[in-house]
């Protein structure tokens, strides 16, 4: 099974994302958002901006 995105509601009523990886382990979050379709919209802008994204390493 591949991993997967949950959109769910914070204790402050906002909607926001998890991925979560083939495991269940949770890899990645998202900010808070207004409406269930802005987080799935945050999900699609990861998606597309994760798809080829090389691996860099930062200065400190």
């Amino acid at each position: 099974m591949a991993g997967k995105f949950e959109v769910y509601t914070d204790k402050g009523g906002k909607y926001r994302f998890r991925l979560k990886a083939a495991n269940g382990e949770v890899v990645a979050g998202g900010e808070a958002y207004e409406s269930k379709a802005g987080a799935k919209a945050g999900c699609e802008a990861v998606q597309r901006a994760a798809d080829g994204a090389a691996i860099v390493e930062a200065d400190s």
